[in-house]
C-alpha cells in the first residue's frame, strides 16, 4: 500500500518532467509555457511604465541593446529552425529596452522581453560583451530555467495540483511568478539548482553571442571587469545563486572551443 501511495503521489512528477530541447537535460515544468509568456508580458509592460525607458530615436545605447538584441533572438531562431526544434520559440514576440538605472543587471522573461540596466553599459564597454550578457540572459528564458524554479515553489507550496497550477488566475501562482521574475529576484530554496541554471545561461549563452557573430573570448574580460567593479564585496557563492566569478570565468574558458566553432564576425 506503501508503493502504491507513493507512486500516486510521485505521478504527477514524473508527467511533469520533460526533456529540455535546448540542454538537453530533463527539467521539472508544471506550467505552460504559453501562460508565463502572458504573465510575463503584464509584467513587462508594468515595468516599462514605472521605469525610464531611453529612447532608440535619440540615443545610441539604446540602439545598440536593440540591435545586439535582435542578432541573437535571429541566430538563436535560425539555429533551431533549422535543427527542426523551431517550437522552443513558441509564442515569442522579442522586445529590448534600455532602462535608466544604476544597477549592473539585465534579465529576460518568458516570450524574449528582455530588458539592460544603463548601469551595466560602462563595464560592458562595447557590443560583444553586451552579447555575452545578453546570450545569457536570454538563455534563462529559452530554457525554461524560471518555469523550473516556478515548478519547484508550486509543489515546496503544495500546490502541485496540475489543474489549480495550470490557471493565471491563481494568486498563489502569480505572487510565485512575481518573485521568481521580479527584476533582483533570488529564492532560496533554488540556490543550489539554481548554479546548475547559471552555468547553463553561461554554457549555452556564449554559443548563442558568437551565433550572432561577437566573439565569445569577450566573456573572460567583461567577469574579470566584473570582478574588478565589485571591489570584493561580492558574496561568497554559498551565498548567491550566481557562481563566483573566478569559478565562472574557468567554466568560460571551459565552452570556448564550443563557441568558438560558432563565430563568424558581424560584418
Amino acid at each position: 500500500m506503501k508503493k502504491i501511495i507513493i507512486l500516486i503521489v510521485s505521478l504527477p512528477l514524473f508527467i511533469a518532467c520533460n526533456k529540455n530541447a535546448v540542454t538537453g537535460r530533463n527539467q521539472l515544468s508544471l506550467i505552460p509555457e504559453s501562460q508565463l509568456q502572458e504573465m510575463a508580458v503584464t509584467q513587462y509592460k508594468s515595468f516599462l511604465t514605472e521605469n525610464k525607458v531611453v529612447s532608440t530615436t535619440s540615443n545610441k545605447d539604446a540602439e545598440m541593446v536593440v540591435r545586439v538584441g535582435t542578432r541573437i533572438a535571429h541566430a538563436i531562431t535560425d539555429y533551431y529552425t533549422k535543427q527542426g526544434k523551431g517550437d522552443i520559440l513558441k509564442g515569442y514576440k522579442w522586445e529590448f529596452n534600455l532602462v535608466d538605472n544604476k544597477q549592473v543587471n539585465a534579465w529576460c522573461m518568458p516570450g524574449g522581453k528582455v530588458v539592460v540596466y544603463t548601469g551595466l553599459l560602462p563595464i560592458a564597454q562595447n557590443e560583444a560583451a553586451l552579447a555575452i550578457v545578453l546570450g545569457h540572459e536570454i538563455t534563462h528564458a529559452v530554457a525554461q530555467h524560471g518555469n523550473e524554479r516556478m515548478s519547484k515553489e508550486i509543489l515546496a507550496q503544495g500546490l502541485g495540483e496540475l489543474a489549480n497550477v495550470a490557471t493565471s488566475g491563481n494568486q498563489q501562482v502569480n505572487n510565485i511568478f512575481n518573485t521568481v521574475y521580479g527584476p533582483g529576484s533570488q529564492l532560496a530554496y533554488t540556490l543550489p539548482n539554481s548554479r546548475k541554471e547559471e552555468y547553463e545561461a553561461d554554457h549555452y549563452g556564449l554559443i548563442f553571442a558568437a551565433m550572432a557573430g561577437y566573439n565569445p573570448r569577450e566573456a573572460i574580460a567583461f567577469w574579470e571587469r566584473m570582478i574588478a567593479a565589485s571591489n570584493g564585496q561580492a558574496p561568497p557563492e554559498f551565498l548567491s545563486d550566481h557562481p563566483a566569478d573566478a569559478n565562472r570565468i574557468d567554466k568560460l574558458n571551459g565552452y570556448m572551443n564550443e563557441a568558438l566553432k560558432y563565430y563568424k564576425p558581424v560584418k
